[in-house]
């Protein structure tokens, strides 16, 4: 499944801070702008982890489960 979502990257002393509007609280940083958004990525993937997580919760078991791919 492909997401794309908006980064922005900022520069601050010798580091690069990065963040997606979409997507409060996930931010990152590094040294450089491709560890910046490595960084920004892997937050935005375990905030989605941990929102499908939480959402699942409290779903009944007969309840139909499936996916939907969103381009």
């Amino acid at each position: 499944m492909r997401n794309e979502f908006t980064s922005v990257l900022e520069r601050d002393g010798d580091w690069y801070i990065a963040y997606s509007p979409e997507m409060p609280g996930a931010n990152g940083q590094g040294r450089t702008e491709a560890d910046a958004l490595d960084s920004l990525r892997e937050a935005i993937a375990l905030i989605l982890e941990d929102r499908r997580v939480d959402g699942l919760r409290g779903v009944p078991e007969t309840a139909i489960r499936g996916k939907v791919t969103v381009e």
